[in-house]
């Protein structure tokens, strides 16, 4: 065999390799609708909070903590990683405070583990969806900075428009933003929030439409409120790259009850998960008294 012959074998061999072997289970180089999240071993769990958490504590006048001492909070509760949700920056943040933050946290051994933003994609092409589009572009920026892997952002509701209409707005705008992502390595991950997503299979809808190698699910436990929560839960599993966690649920009655997270952590377990379980704590009460327990209730559900 020739010098060129024998290259052209060995490409190919490599080539079938990424496509069928470990390599091609994780690498994201696909362009079309994403599958299900392929995952290299067995499931893996990780543990952050989000400041959200903490809302009343950063936002009071004056606040009566800032988000240093959230991030330090979070070194206490001997977690792998904190959420930073991006309301609780300055507006004007600027690039040294972000490289401030991930300064302290790598110094507490803490990830940031994602951000979070507020943004709605399903407005018609003008100012307020070109504004909403920068909007979440500028977070990715700011994402890179603080090492964050990850932003949870949301579809939005149809705004004057049909809902065929609002699933293609939304489709679009997270694709233009994904792209835009990947640019900068950082995922956008869907929460179901309402809206669009008020049901699994309408937000499965958009996540099998989206285009992106650079997108997926952020599972929000508490946002449905069908019969059948949990099951729900389980359709969307298989695409998450970030779960959070509340501490009750509600059905179509609007009945808050205590979440089960021995079920939940079941459904991931089963979906193979590896990454995240962020607590999301909506209860009333000193979160930085509630928190280190619920931390320690949800380490055992997810060690059984």
């Amino acid at each position: 065999m020739n010098q060129q012959a024998s290259r052209r074998a060995f490409l190919q061999g490599v080539s079938a390799a990424l496509a069928g072997g470990a390599c091609g289970a994780w690498l994201p180089t696909r362009s079309s609708a994403i599958e299900p999240i392929q995952r290299n071993g067995g499931p893996k769990f990780k543990f952050s909070l989000a400041a959200y958490s903490y809302r009343d504590l950063l936002t009071s006048k004056p606040p009566q903590l800032t988000l240093e001492d959230f991030i330090s909070d979070c070194a206490v509760m001997q977690l792998e990683g904190t959420e930073l949700t991006s309301y609780y920056f300055p507006p004007d943040v600027t690039a040294d405070y972000l490289r401030q933050i991930k300064n302290l946290a790598f110094r507490l051994g803490l990830d940031i583990s994602g951000t979070a933003i507020g943004n709605e994609l399903c407005h018609p092409p003008g100012k307020e969806r070109d504004s909403q589009i920068a909007h979440v572009k500028h977070w990715v920026d700011n994402a890179e900075i603080l090492g964050a892997p990850v932003i949870r952002i949301f579809s939005g509701s149809p705004k004057g428009t049909s809902p065929e209409e609002a699933h293609r707005l939304a489709v679009e705008g997270i694709e233009e933003c994904c792209h835009y992502a990947g640019q900068h390595g950082v995922y956008l991950a869907l929460e179901n929030h309402g809206g669009l997503t008020t049901h699994a299979d309408d937000m499965l809808r958009i996540v099998r439409d989206v285009k992106s190698p650079w997108f997926g699910v952020n599972l929000d436990t508490g946002n449905f409120h069908s019969a059948d929560l949990y099951g729900e839960l389980e359709k969307l599993a298989p695409y998450a790259v970030n779960v959070q966690i509340k501490v009750s649920v509600s059905g179509p009655d609007g009945k808050r009850v205590p979440g089960d997270f021995a079920r939940e952590a079941k459904i991931l377990t089963a979906a193979g998960y590896r990454g995240y379980i962020v607590l999301e704590l909506e209860e009333p009460g000193n979160p930085r008294e509630l928190c280190p327990k619920l931390i320690g209730q949800l380490r055992d559900a997810f060690r059984s």
